[in-house]
């Protein structure tokens, strides 16, 4: 049995991860502020009141998860707030690095030590932190939140491959939940989350350190 550590996952593609992970028959533990009745209902390992902006808070997780090892750690909080050029809000862009980046790089330093030879470690980033593939504008505290995500996970794929710990850097998709608003045109979490499983089975030391679509697609930088 796999044992997975799930961040933001109370509700949308976190709450999905923790869904098929349990189903496959491996081991989910969720780690959220609150947890919702849906990840209640999973009868799961849940791990409330963590905010991963705090140090204190990630080492009370370090602290309640004992002596359990982690064999995938996958760092999916986030918030995302639009920010245009025309009102720009400092305040909220920093929020979006703490949460998107920040966040997630303290979650992974704290937990390390659980993490032996042949874990892995997953970045949620998002095409929107795609230098190259930015052809709108716009969204300036998520995407400069996400590009500072994905480089912390290329980072890490070079400091962890050493000891034997393979990095993923993963795009879901668009996806149907609270953050896209339910966007219409995108794909649902069950689909998107499949996919992404799929990658991080897939992941190697070979291939650590790849940005992935959830499709399987190589994104550029």
């Amino acid at each position: 049995m796999t044992t997975y550590l799930v961040t933001g996952a109370n509700r949308g593609i976190g709450y999905e991860y923790c869904r098929q992970i349990q189903a496959r028959g491996d081991s989910a533990i969720a780690v959220c502020r609150e947890a919702s009745k849906e990840l209640k209902a999973l009868g799961i390992r849940v791990e409330e009141n963590i905010d991963i902006t705090s140090d204190d808070s990630v080492a009370n997780l370090h602290k309640k998860l004992g002596e359990t090892q982690i064999d995938v750690l996958i760092n999916n909080a986030a918030i995302a707030k639009n920010i245009t050029l025309e009102h720009l809000n400092f305040d909220s862009i920093r929020e979006q690095f703490e949460v998107n980046a920040l966040g997630a790089l303290r979650v992974t330093q704290v937990l390390l030590p659980r993490l032996k030879v042949g874990a892995k470690v997953v970045m949620m980033t998002s095409r929107m932190g795609s230098i190259g593939d930015n052809t709108s504008g716009g969204s300036y505290g998520y995407r400069m939140s996400k590009v500072a995500l994905s480089m912390a996970g290329k980072s890490l794929s070079h400091d962890l491959k050493p000891r034997g710990i393979a990095v993923a850097i993963l795009h879901p998709g668009l996806v149907q939940t609270r953050m896209t608003n339910f966007s219409a045109s995108g794909i649902t979490p069950e689909v998107s989350v499949r996919g992404l499983l799929a990658r991080i089975d897939g992941l190697t030391l070979e291939n650590t350190g790849t940005f992935w679509h959830s499709n399987g697609e190589v994104l550029p930088w």
